[in-house]
């Protein structure tokens, strides 16, 4: 339990914006299409992150990452609260997500089981699914710039956590592949705009993932180890990560701007509406993680593959609006339970020594999916 209130807070302050956009875009005098660059970029620095914090725990042990964790929330949650400006607003929400990066990573790293991670992504999808409704109730009784700060809480357990874990450095230590870590950076940024500015984008992460695969080639234990590449059940489960996180997000931000837009429903009834079908949702994740260990994969990746084609098809084709909110339950059980099992599919797949990285790929890879769903969204929704 110290290690899910390590790493879910992060998800609550993720999602804390989904219900204020139009409220933190007043105060900072830009439109709320332009707003949700707060959530891009939130997704963004959690994305890149993620492998950054993962090296650092390969190479520094599990104290240094979890005390520059510590101090980029500080830091970032100071930023925000007295930010006059989007940018300056956009910095300190990068902050907190880098940060947030780095006590997911270690959790994750620390957990071992399919059990274990279960509780984790399972949390992640319910203070995920209580974000929205927290955010907008802050923003009530305090401001947006409270609601944003709720991944702070996190900080909590990391007294326990350095008590009862190993935060010695390995004893041999890798050197750094700055080069790798810097392709990977640029390419991971690309592929996040590509939602926004698609041409240019696109054009830019094919040259920087052109020349990523240059470097590993030439490299192939850096940053991205090609063994790891070339492992096919590491690979499909990046993938399919990528693949849920992104109907997953497109669809929470979706969801309650077409139940304002087709039901007389107020804010605070969505709000607790989807709150409700998302913690389903989160509840039945964890129930699919928990017994996930005595199933075959295939008939696990084939309830997977059904029920996250259901949700988008459900949300395109349904004529009835309450419905929707079963597309926020099958979105947030695929996400949540996809996370949980593939995860250690995906770092089961790797050698002892490379676990933290596939991990830090892997959620890398479901970050990614974190910031295309935002951005898409938008664009459905706000015209963004």
């Amino acid at each position: 339990m110290w290690l899910a209130l390590l790493a879910t807070p992060i998800a609550a302050s993720a999602n804390s914006p989904v219900l204020i956009l139009p409220d933190t875009a007043d105060s900072l005098g830009v439109r709320t299409a332009t707003a949700t660059w707060l959530v891009t970029v939130f997704a963004w620095a959690m994305a890149v992150g993620t492998p950054l914090m993962a090296n650092l725990l390969r190479r520094r042990g599990l104290g240094i990452t979890l005390k520059l964790s510590a101090a980029l929330i500080v830091t970032g949650t100071a930023v925000l609260a007295a930010a006059p400006w989007l940018p300056v607003a956009m910095a300190g929400r990068a902050a907190q997500a880098a940060g947030g990066a780095g006590l997911v990573t270690a959790a994750m790293s620390l957990a071992g089981s399919v059990r274990r991670m279960g509780v984790i992504t399972a949390g992640f999808g319910t203070l995920g699914a209580v974000g929205p409704l927290l955010g907008s109730t802050i923003a009530d009784i305090a401001s947006w710039r409270l609601s944003m700060a709720v991944g702070a809480i996190a900080l909590l357990a990391l007294p326990a956590v350095m008590r009862r874990a190993d935060l010695s450095a390995p004893r041999h230590s890798t050197r750094f592949d700055g080069r790798g870590a810097a392709l990977l950076v640029l390419t991971a940024t690309a592929l996040v705009l590509v939602p926004r500015y698609p041409l240019p984008a696109v054009a830019a992460s094919l040259a920087t993932g052109a020349l990523l695969a240059l470097h590993i080639r030439s490299n192939p234990t850096g940053f991205v180890p090609a063994a790891l590449l070339r492992t096919r059940a590491f690979v499909l489960s990046a993938v399919l990560a990528c693949a849920f996180a992104t109907s997953y997000f497109t669809l929470l931000f979706t969801v309650p701007q077409l139940l304002r837009d087709r039901t007389d429903w107020s804010a605070s009834t969505i709000g607790t509406s989807q709150l409700a079908a998302l913690l389903a949702g989160s509840a039945l994740a964890m129930l699919l993680a928990a017994v996930s260990a005595r199933m075959s994969r295939p008939r696990v990746l084939t309830i997977l593959l059904t029920v996250g084609a259901l949700a988008p098809l459900t949300a395109v084709l349904t004529p009835w609006a309450p419905l929707l909110l079963l597309v926020a339950t099958l979105a947030v059980f695929t996400a949540g339970a996809g996370q949980a099992t593939l995860a250690v599919y995906a770092t089961a797949a790797a050698p002892a020594t490379q676990r933290p990285t596939a991990i830090g790929l892997f959620n890398l890879c479901y970050q990614l999916g974190g910031a295309f769903g935002p951005a898409i969204a938008a664009a459905i929704t706000l015209g963004g």
